[in-house]
């Protein structure tokens, strides 16, 4: 199989690289693991997380879940395609943190030339599930 990406461009680094001064940098997004079956990364919990009523924003969650998604997508979009974007976001909220670290893990669930489905696990550093979220991905192509 032929892949977008080749294998060293796949890395942590090279995914924590990109995101400087993006979205997935502001929230302190770090990537620590980049196989193409499994994606994994983490934030640790700052106040700027926080919702005004002091509780760990839902937001700041699904942006590293759908960050994370993203990226595992990325790294399996086939030659002749031009990109993707999320159709689908769908989250379960199960509990919170207020402070510690947010680990996140990404593992497909469909990985099709024209959709991905992607499943990612949010946990605290105490071993809690804080969510559960399934993102679908539409692969792009050129037109004809």
């Amino acid at each position: 199989m032929s892949y977008t990406l080749p294998d060293e461009m796949i890395t942590p680094e090279a995914y924590n690289q990109r995101a400087r001064g993006k979205l997935p940098d502001h929230i302190g997004m770090v990537v620590t693991r980049t196989d193409r079956d499994r994606f994994e990364a983490y934030f640790d919990i700052r106040q700027h997380h926080h919702a005004p009523n002091g509780f760990l924003h839902a937001g700041s969650l699904v942006t590293l879940a759908d960050s994370l998604c993203g990226y595992a997508t990325v790294a399996n979009i086939r030659d002749g395609a031009t990109g993707f974007t999320t159709i689908e976001l769908k989250s379960n909220f199960f509990a919170t943190a207020l402070e510690g670290r947010v680990f996140a893990v990404a593992t497909p669930i469909h990985i099709g030339g024209s959709t991905q489905v992607w499943d990612c696990e949010l946990t605290s550093d105490k071993g809690k599930r804080l969510a559960l979220f399934r993102c679908s991905q539409l692969v792009l192509r050129p037109k004809a």
